[in-house]
C-alpha cells in the first residue's frame, strides 16, 4: 500500500494518527480494521508511526508530512537542510537548485523556504510521490521528477545538490568509492556550482582541490559533511560549522603541545573531523595534551562553543585496581568515561569500576607519547 493510496484515503490517515501510541499499534490496526481496509489501515498506521519518529528531525511539520522508512532513515534533519539553504540563498539568492536523489523532500523544503527555486529528482516512483505531497502540503513550490541522477539535464539550473546513497542492502557505507551514484559522478559534479552531502568519515584527500568541505554537527553530534563547489566555495579547504548556534571555524593555527593544565577541553566532533583541533587552544588560550590526540588543556575556564570543558581534580595511574580504589574513595556513583588514543570500551572499564556511590565524575584517558594515562574531573 503506498503513498499515493494514502493521499486519496486522507480520513484514515488522519485516524490513525489520531489514535497511534507508540507500542500499541496492533491495537490500534484492530480497531480501525473494523471500519476501512486492513491493506489501507496498515500502512496509515506506519505511517503514523514514521510521524511520530520523524519530529525529532521535522519538528511540527511531521504531522503533515510523508515518508517512506528508508526515505525517512536518509532524510536531513531541518536544522542542517535549513543551514545549507541558507548558505545557498546568501551566495545566490532566487536561485534554481536541482536536488539529484532528494528522498522525501526533505532538502527540498529547506531550499524551498529559504526562496530558492527546486525541483527534485528521485529514481523511486513512491519517494518521489512522498516529496512530492511534502511539499504540497506545506504550501511549498516545486516539482518532483521520477527519473535517474545520472541522466538527468543538469544545465538548465544555477545549483546542483547531490545526496548520494550511502547504505547498501539495508547497512550503511563508509567508503565514498561505493556510493550510488559513483564518486567519479560526484566529482564530475563538483567542477560545477554544487553541493554534495557526503559522510563525515570522508578522507580529506578524497576532497578535490577547489572544494570547501564543511563538516557539520548538531547538539554535539556529527551528522554530515558538505562539499561545496563553483559559486559556492568559500576559498577555504575545511570548516566546522556547530548546530544550532552556528559557530564556524576554517583556521587551525600553530600549536604547542604540553603537560595538562587546569582544564582539558573536547572539541566538538565536528571540529575533530575537520582538522581544525587546535582552533580550539586559540581559543582557549591553551595547547594540546599531545600533538596527535584531539585533547585540548588550558589554565583557564574558557567558555567557547567549539569544546566541552572538563576541570582537572587529579592525574591517576592508568591501572584497573587504582582506577576501582578511586571509584570507592570518591564515592562515585555516576561514571561518565571519555578516551582518545587508547583502545578500550568505556562500557566494560565502567562495570568493571563498579561505581555504586553518591556522586558524579569524569574519567578521561587518553595517550601522551607511548603512555596512557587517567584525568579525574569534573564539569564546571
Amino acid at each position: 500500500m503506498t503513498v499515493t493510496a494514502l493521499l486519496d484515503a486522507p480520513e484514515v490517515l488522519a485516524a490513525a494518527c489520531a489514535e497511534y501510541q507508540v507500542g500499541r499499534e496492533l491495537q490500534v490496526v484492530e480497531k480501525l480494521r473494523r471500519r476501512y481496509d486492513g491493506l489501507l489501515v496498515s500502512a496509515a498506521v506506519t505511517q503514523a508511526a514514521l510521524r511520530h519518529r520523524a519530529v525529532a528531525k521535522f519538528g511540527a511539520d511531521a504531522a503533515r508530512m510523508f515518508f517512506t522508512p528508508d526515505g525517512y532513515e536518509q532524510s536531513t534533519r531541518t536544522v542542517v537542510g535549513t543551514h545549507r539553504a541558507a548558505r545557498i540563498a546568501a551566495a545566490l539568492p532566487g536561485s534554481s537548485v536541482v536536488d539529484l536523489g532528494c528522498g522525501i523532500g526533505g532538502d527540498l523544503i529547506s531550499a524551498a523556504r529559504a526562496g530558492l527555486r527546486v525541483t527534485g529528482v528521485e529514481r523511486d516512483p513512491e519517494t518521489a510521490a512522498a516529496a512530492r505531497a511534502n511539499l504540497a502540503a506545506l504550501d511549498l513550490p516545486g516539482e518532483v521528477l521520477v527519473g535517474d541522477a545520472e541522466s538527468t539535464d543538469i544545465t538548465p539550473y544555477d545549483v546542483v545538490f547531490a545526496d548520494p546513497a550511502r547504505r547498501a542492502d539495508g547497512r550503511r557505507v563508509f567508503d565514498h568509492n561505493a556510493y550510488s551514484p559513483p564518486w567519479s559522478f560526484v566529482t564530475g559534479l563538483l567542477e560545477r556550482t554544487a553541493c554534495v552531502k557526503v559522510a563525515p568519515g570522508i578522507p580529506h584527500d578524497a576532497v578535490p582541490d577547489g572544494v570547501e568541505a564543511e563538516w557539520i554537527s548538531d547538539a554535539g553530534e556529527v551528522k554530515e559533511a558538505a562539499l561545496w563547489s563553483g559559486a559556492l566555495y568559500s576559498g577555504t579547504a575545511r570548516r566546522a560549522t556547530l548546530l544550532p548556534g552556528g559557530a564556524t571555524v576554517t583556521d587551525a593555527p600553530e600549536t604547542d603541545s604540553g603537560p595538562v593544565g587546569n582544564y582539558i577541553y573536547e572539541p566538538d566532533g565536528s571540529v575533530v573531523r575537520a582538522g581544525l583541533v587546535t582552533a580550539v587552544a586559540a581559543a582557549v588560550d591553551g595547547w594540546l595534551l599531545d600533538p596527535r590526540i584531539a585533547y585540548v588543556t588550558a589554565d583557564k575556564l574558557v567558555e567557547t562553543p567549539l569544546a566541552s570543558a572538563y576541570e582537572v581534580i587529579e592525574e591517576l595511574p592508568y591501572k584497573e585496581k587504582a582506577l576501582r580504589a578511586w571509584v570507592r574513595s570518591a564515592d562515585i556513583g555516576t561514571l561518565e568515561i571519555k578516551k582518545r588514543g587508547v583502545d578500550l570500551d568505556p562500557a566494560v572499564l565502567r562495570k568493571k569500576l563498579s561505581p555504586k556511590g553518591t556522586t558524579s565524575a569524569t574519567l578521561i584517558i587518553t595517550r601522551i607519547g607511548r603512555d596512557a594515562v587517567a584525568y579525574s574531573c569534573r564539569r564546571p
